[in-house]
């Protein structure tokens, strides 16, 4: 097959920002050492573009949450830097954590007791503390296929850190006494937005997964987490709109009176999703590039009246602020990352 032609999605990481964010989060930590969250590709950005740099920084606890997410981390890192979160569920997944050598989270009785059988070794515990996913709860930590387990890092997740909650403070109570109860040679109960509940939840080491690429889960981070990813999608074609043209499907928007609209590479395929159609913009340098019509899954069309000067091929910036886009889209600043489409290309 013939070498592929440019893409027409490209993703800019600016690799130096995502470094000092990972460095500004292990410093809020204070004694604590910061990991990072790497699931997901990690966050969308790419796993083997991310994880390099990671590591270069001085990261060396990685967590993914598939086993399947574990090859491409282990192309850059020491099998025993890198947890899967999901835990050995199937009798296969501990039969591949053994392999592979990297370490299972273990989320219940039964994930215990399956990784005895499959041999046992160094592991990491996640116990429940009110969020009511994975872990295991409080009143089985005293069991005899916990107390079995050799446990590096003892964990727990917390459910409103984003906000001022009560539940921070009964979380951390109950970890607390999680950790007097099961022995363990380290401790973690913070992810990005707990490392700004202060030093009473680092514990040992801290998990910070979103405010490494750029999000900002608190106000605590604005001005420190500096943005990481910078999408662009090429211009495809160049129309002439008449007074009275409609654009895309249901042609939900009427050109008033002639006008220039630029067709560009770009939908919901790729993770621009139609709830940022309505009052959405592209950009080109400083101008502002108004969406028309719907978003389709593999095309926008924008008003190129202050870009006269954009053809065919030309590139245009999709806003990426993760907090701003965040607030006028409504989708979460984890979904604009994880929902980034496999046609951005470096």
């Amino acid at each position: 097959m013939p070498d592929l032609p440019p893409p027409s999605l490209r993703l800019r990481l600016d690799k130096d920002a995502l470094a000092n964010n990972w460095r500004t989060l292990d410093s809020m930590s204070g004694t604590a050492s910061a990991g990072a969250a790497v699931k997901a590709d990690a966050y969308g950005l790419g796993a083997n573009e991310v994880v390099p740099v990671l590591r270069k920084a001085g990261v060396r606890d990685f967590f993914v949450a598939h086993w399947s997410e574990a090859p491409d981390v282990l192309r850059h890192v020491p099998p025993a830097q890198v947890a899967v979160l999901h835990g050995p569920v199937r009798p296969d997944d501990a039969a591949f954590a053994n392999a592979a050598g990297i370490t299972p989270v273990i989320n219940s009785l039964g994930q215990a007791k399956r990784w005895a059988d499959a041999g046992g070794g160094r592991c990491h515990l996640m116990v429940d503390t009110g969020i009511n996913r994975l872990g295991v709860p409080l009143a089985e930590i005293h069991d005899p296929a916990i107390a079995a387990l050799q446990i590096d890092l003892l964990m727990s997740h917390l459910a409103s850190a984003d906000e001022e909650s009560a539940l921070n403070a009964r979380q951390l109570e109950r970890f607390r006494s999680a950790c007097a109860a099961v022995p363990a040679r380290r401790r973690s109960l913070a992810n990005s937005a707990g490392i700004a509940l202060g030093p009473d939840f680092a514990f040992d080491l801290t998990r910070p997964g979103l405010a490494l690429y750029g999000g900002v889960p608190r106000d605590e981070f604005a001005g420190s987490v500096r943005q990481v990813a910078f999408p662009q999608a090429a211009v495809i074609q160049v129309r002439e709109l008449a007074a009275g043209d409609t654009v895309g499907y249901n042609a939900t928007f009427t050109a008033r009176k002639a006008m220039r609209a630029g067709i560009v590479s770009l939908g919901y395929a790729d993770g621009f999703l139609r709830c940022r159609g309505a009052g959405g913009v592209l950009r080109c340098g400083e101008a502002r590039l108004p969406l028309l019509g719907k978003v389709s899954m593999d095309m926008i069309v924008v008003d190129l009246a202050d870009a006269p000067e954009v053809q065919e091929g030309d590139w245009l910036e999709i806003p990426f602020d993760l907090a701003a886009t965040a607030e006028i889209s409504g989708l979460s600043q984890y979904e604009l990352l994880t929902t980034l489409g496999r046609r951005f290309r470096p």
